[in-house]
């Protein structure tokens, strides 16, 4: 149980650091303002020198695509259009449980607007007991609840490309998740458990670039610096941006660090209206050298909310129209869902598994193993402990 009382004595603290951080962040967005319209006139050069020194700079930056004073009004969407959105829930695997297994649940989302159609809204819910789903990720060294995680991703996007291409008719259509589509965890997996998840989502992302349904990654609240990264290379004092030379650690304070941590949707926040989109960026982060032809780029859009960080693959961003179109239709779903997508808002609210639906499943799970002749079916004495309190 919370103690309010103790806690209250520690609010006064916290709000005279908050301050403190607010003034200081001003301050920071000024000097990186300051810095853009410097590099609103030096944008090749700096391009020029990002290309040359890249194998020497240690942070991830991204790449302008189109001039850095870019603000372009998103259209108008057309009224007859479909939305496909997915998103996945779990339930973890726990030794105290009646069984040791696992749930995924992806909630799938078809949305027809102007066409007279029933929309789908429903979840695939999927059990993994065997031992081989259980355990195979130990052989890498993996947590089972990790794995389980990047299991869930593929299943999503495998999801989604199924049923952009099943529900496609003649309107125009956008496939949606939350989140990015820089599956960053990747970096950090053996090359064979890597080979499990990327090649199942690459695969249907294909088939949406073969069905020309466009791919969009929705990022709320974004945290990225990529594009603040950048403006690093401005502000460098050296000759050259040779990180390797002369700032190797990178943990340390270093001279060009002078807008952390400052995001990439503060400054664009200053840049846009509501209802307009900043440049194309190339993202240089390294795992997409496997992502083949399907490199991710991005912007960030003013949706009237907030800023929002809009990830999309290369076909995407390569057919201006589709690009528009696409944009019109997050924007037209952020609308209709006052403030976030409500294609993927809905996606989430059919994957979710609240603490019924998991008592339900746990319920059904242990009506089947007695119904197998199964004996001293039950949660362990930890848990069963845990759930209920005497004081």
């Amino acid at each position: 149980m919370l103690d309010l009382t103790k806690l209250a004595r520690q609010m006064q603290g916290l709000s005279q650091h908050l301050t403190t951080e607010a003034a200081a962040s001003r301050q920071r967005l000024e000097l990186a303002q300051k810095h853009l319209k410097n590099a609103f006139v030096s944008q090749q050069d700096l391009i020029d020198r990002q290309e040359k020194w890249r194998d020497r700079i240690l942070f991830a930056n991204a790449t302008p695509i189109e001039p850095l004073e870019t603000c372009i009004d998103i259209p108008v969407p057309p009224k007859v259009h479909t939305v496909i959105a997915t998103d996945g829930s779990q339930i973890a695997p726990n030794h105290h449980e009646i069984a040791y297994c696992y749930l995924l649940n992806i909630g799938r989302v078809v949305l027809h607007y102007g066409q007279n159609l029933q929309p789908l809204l429903d979840s695939l819910p999927e059990v993994f007991y065997r031992p081989e789903d259980l355990y195979v990720s130990r052989q890498w060294g993996i947590r089972t609840e990790d794995w389980m995680s990047y299991c869930r991703t593929a299943s999503e996007t495998t999801v989604l490309a199924e049923l952009a291409c099943t529900a496609k008719t003649a309107a125009p259509a956008l496939a949606m998740v939350d989140g990015s589509l820089i599956y960053w965890f990747l970096e950090q997996l053996p090359t064979d458990a890597r080979d499990r998840i990327l090649p199942p989502i690459l695969e249907a992302w294909q088939q949406m670039r073969d069905a020309q349904i466009p791919l969009m990654g929705y990022l709320s609240a974004s945290r990225n610096i990529e594009g603040m990264n950048f403006l690093r290379l401005l502000a460098c004092p050296h000759p050259a941006p040779d990180c390797l030379t002369h700032c190797p650690n990178q943990l340390e304070k270093v001279p060009c660090k002078i807008f952390e941590p400052l995001r990439d949707t503060a400054l664009w926040g200053t840049q846009l209206q509501p209802g307009q989109r900043g440049p194309l960026w190339r993202s240089n982060n390294r795992i997409l050298e496997l992502y083949a032809d399907q490199t991710i780029y991005f912007c960030y859009v003013h949706v009237g909310t907030e800023i929002a960080r809009i990830e999309i693959p290369f076909w995407v961003a390569d057919n201006t129209s589709m690009l528009d179109q696409a944009l019109g239709l997050m924007l037209a779903q952020v609308q209709k869902g006052y403030g976030y997508p409500v294609a993927i808002a809905e996606a989430h609210n059919q994957a979710v598994v609240r603490g019924g639906d998991r008592s339900r499943f746990f319920a059904l799970l242990e009506r089947q193993m007695i119904k197998a002749g199964l004996r001293n079916v039950g949660t362990s004495y930890k848990e069963a402990r845990k759930r209920g309190s005497i004081a």
